[in-house]
């Protein structure tokens, strides 16, 4: 097969995920290659520096040795084991184990998936019985963030507070509720950080006292919001959110699939903010995107609950490829990676990034720059007074991400005209410069449009 033939055998067979399949008829697939370290290149060879990390996911970069050698080492020896009928393999026992060491407080107890969504999935069904288990089967509302994201499945979508993810697909569910998002730029009651703290808690215990507390499973939150255009609310928000759950008697779900692992610094963001949440998330760079894996962790009280609920009946929830040896084994190579200098790294490079993209701010079309580690974005405007948004009519998502792409950086550009970097926690120095370099220069031409001049005219 001639790699000519491969854009029209991704046109007739190949169903791409959130996107319009019109569109990408029409447009075409860009086919990678290859990739290594921080670089990946096209078929056309074409390279460019990965300011998103895949999808949020590639946090230790391409082409690490190690861990390909941990995977084909792994496949040779054993490449399935179930876990069902109470067998395991070494691999998933040691890396829940390690993991265990590691999370914030008591959140001891780990339950492998296959990514984020069915992560997300797993808490909820969890959630659900240990309603139950304590003999509260009426406490099956759940509360989420507008602007967040909880994966593409069915009731995940739901939670998601995202309208692309609920148009055509019946959701958010009538157990699925919203409270408005942090978002600190376009907050009502501006940009005072005590002043939002305090708006979300309101909200919060407001939605619950309007749902009734004995109604209330959980509240699901992420530490910072990625798909909702990376919007990182003030220090303290989190551990108030915390706070307030524990106060109305709700679970507190902490979604770390895009923050866990260094992303935002620490291994796990929850833990810079001093919070231990009833149940947790990840997926992502759990095995660095290398291969398919998300956890649930449980804290003692609610792995406790459901245990003595169930007695000696069986716990109904369970994957095939749960706890899968070779997806664990990479995830061990992985952590230990992360520990052996690149959580330093991604910290040393993630206030670089911050400072380059700082530097940018006073370009025309900048109305804001926010991020955390190697978690940032730059939302453009016409008028930075008025904040006015990039208008719709010029799709800025597409028009931004091609024209990085021409310039040599693959990075996450939102419908609403935000700019989202997420780069692999290996990078350069010099790296990073690039991706800086490369967006101011995707500003200017940007600036230089017609249409954009026109709506800042």
């Amino acid at each position: 097969m001639s790699m000519n033939s491969l854009p029209e055998l991704d046109r007739d067979h190949l169903i791409h995920p959130v996107t319009s399949f019109r569109g990408h008829e029409a447009a075409g697939v860009r086919v990678l290659r290859s990739a290594n370290g921080a670089r990946i290149t096209d078929t056309e060879g074409h390279e460019l520096v990965d300011g998103f990390a895949g999808l949020w996911c590639v946090n230790t970069g391409y082409g690490q040795e190690s861990i390909v050698e941990a995977a084909t080492e792994q496949l040779r020896r054993l490449p399935y084991a179930t876990g069902y009928f109470g067998l395991g393999s070494e691999p998933a026992i040691r890396l829940a184990a390690s993991l265990a060491e590691r999370t914030p407080g008591d959140l001891d107890h780990i339950y492998f998936t296959l990514g984020g969504s069915d992560a997300v999935d797993s808490a909820l069904r969890f959630i659900r019985y240990f309603q139950q288990a304590r003999g509260m089967p009426g406490k099956d509302q759940v509360i989420s963030i507008e602007k967040g994201y909880h994966g593409s499945s069915t009731v995940g979508a739901g939670l998601t507070g995202l309208p692309a993810f609920h148009e055509g697909f019946g959701v958010p569910l009538d157990w699925q509720h919203k409270i408005p998002s942090p978002y600190p730029y376009r907050n009502p009651v501006g940009e005072d950080p005590q002043a939002i703290i305090d708006a979300s808690t309101r909200a919060l215990s407001d939605k619950i006292a309007e749902l009734g507390a004995e109604r209330v499973a959980a509240f699901f939150v992420e530490p910072i919001q990625g798909s909702g255009g990376v919007i990182v609310p003030p220090k303290g928000w989190l551990k108030a959110m915390a706070e307030t759950c524990r106060a109305h008697d709700v679970l507190f779900v902490a979604d770390e699939v895009i923050t866990a692992f260094g992303r935002t610094g620490p291994l796990f963001a929850s833990a810079d903010e001093d919070v231990i949440p009833d149940l947790m998330t990840v997926a992502k760079g759990l095995t660095s995107g290398y291969v398919p894996m998300g956890a649930v962790f449980m804290r003692e009280h609610v792995y406790a609950t459901i245990a003595d609920g169930a007695g000696s009946h069986t716990v109904g929830h369970g994957h095939t490829y749960s706890a899968h040896p070779v997806s664990a084994a990479v995830g061990l190579e992985v952590l230990r990676l992360y520990e052996d200098g690149l959580l330093e790294n991604g910290r040393r490079m993630g206030t670089r990034l911050l400072d380059g993209l700082q530097g940018l701010a006073a370009h025309p079309l900048v109305g804001e720059v926010r991020g955390k580690g190697m978690l940032a974005a730059i939302e453009l405007v016409t008028d930075k007074a008025a904040r006015t948004p990039l208008p719709a009519a010029a799709e800025p998502g597409q028009r931004l991400f091609d024209r990085a792409w021409e310039e040599g950086v693959l990075l996450r550009a939102f419908p609403s005209g935000v700019l989202g970097f997420a780069p692999p926690l290996c990078c350069t120095e010099a790296e990073i410069d690039r991706i800086v370099e490369i967006t101011a220069r995707v500003l200017d031409r940007t600036l230089e449009d017609p249409d954009i001049r026109q709506a800042m005219a």
